[in-house]
């Protein structure tokens, strides 16, 4: 067995217990839904965050993002309404069988400037105008191709995507520059891709964009990983916690579900003798906003901290839970392709009621 080397105290109205080293999400700690009993089965890297993120380990179902995209339709047409944040790729901003204009557009919020952060934005070679009758000519080629053969809701949907890539290279330049943001609010979020990108996610949730996915990598410690977390922790604490607080102090929260986690937990035993090795069968998210009950630890595991035995969460119910929470019925929201209906939670999934305020 491999003791905690942190110290953890009870914090907040709810008394819930946080580690030393999260001193930031203790302070808010009243606004999570601390699900403890979250439980998988595949303990792979690959395999394991498709199951996460689409539902299954295969690697060509659409991601959640998508899911909620097409559920909900947009709210703002100059935007994509499913960005993927941080180095975000793969299953996180997968379409799969869903049309084009579904997918994750992935943006890199190591930059600070939308010019550097999207590639090619801006047309160097055409003004706005001229763009547009270019694009115009094109469609309509791409849409007389389509009725020559009956049509096609997947040439649809990359119609769809260019018409938003059009409008983009417009509203991105102001949507998408955190430069915008008063000093005091990009130093409460703190500096780097993780914090420019909650910064990021902030600014497009009140634009309309749908479902913002922030990626963040170097946690996978197998050794060293005390030394490991004491310099990865500060970073993610400060901007996690910023974008809860400052979700509030906008009134956003209330409407902007917040999920933190990853794709399975850790080990309760020791690996090289300072680390953990993977550990799907139980582990711990938080979701917040939304109508999530804030200040609620949820499930347990085993003495060991190995199996997740009471209140247990499965993937496919917090998926059906997210749903629900977004008004959308997890048995109901599917898509007919190769002769039967998809859906995110494939065939399985119970919404957890009692995570829900």
């Amino acid at each position: 067995m491999l003791a905690t080397p942190f110290e953890f105290r009870q914090h907040g109205a709810s008394g819930i217990a946080v580690s030393e080293i999260i001193p930031q999400l203790a302070s808010v700690i009243d606004g999570l839904c601390v699900i403890r009993s979250m439980y998988s089965f595949n303990p792979t890297h690959t395999p394991a965050l498709s199951l996460w993120h689409t539902g299954t380990v295969l690697l060509n179902r659409p991601s959640i993002g998508s899911w909620v995209s097409y559920g909900l339709g947009s709210e703002n047409e100059n935007l994509p309404t499913f960005v993927a944040l941080g180095g975000a790729g793969g299953s996180s901003a997968r379409t799969g069988l869903l049309p084009a204009e579904h997918q994750g557009t992935p943006i890199n919020s190591a930059e600070t400037d939308p010019v550097n952060m999207i590639p090619d934005l801006q047309n160097r070679w055409a003004d706005r105008e001229a763009q547009r009758r270019q694009l115009d000519a094109l469609q309509e080629l791409n849409r007389d191709f389509g009725r020559s053969f009956g049509g096609d809701e997947f040439l649809e949907g990359r119609i769809q995507a260019m018409e938003t890539a059009y409008r983009m290279q417009f509203a991105a330049l102001d949507a998408f520059d955190v430069r915008h943001e008063p000093e005091s609010i990009r130093e409460e979020y703190g500096t780097g891709q993780f914090a420019n990108g909650c910064l990021l996610a902030r600014r497009l949730v009140e634009r309309g964009v749908r479902y913002v996915h922030v990626g963040s990598g170097g946690w996978d410690n197998h050794k060293d990983l005390e030394q490991n977390y004491r310099k990865n922790c500060p970073a993610m604490d400060q901007a996690a916690a910023a974008l809860i607080r400052d979700l509030k102090r906008r009134g956003l929260l209330d409407e902007t579900i917040v999920i933190w986690g990853g794709e399975f937990g850790r080990t309760p035993v020791s690996e090289s003798g300072t680390g953990r090795d993977h550990n799907p069968y139980g582990y711990t998210m938080w979701v917040a906003g939304g109508g999530f009950r804030g200040g609620l630890a949820y499930g347990a595991t085993d003495e060991f901290g190995f199996k997740a035995i009471e209140n247990r969460v499965s993937i496919h119910d917090l998926h059906a839970t997210i749903l629900y929470a977004l008004g959308m019925d997890h048995t109901r929201l599917t898509y007919r392709y190769a002769g039967r209906d998809f859906r995110l939670t494939d065939v399985s999934g119970e919404v957890v009621q009692g995570l829900l305020a």
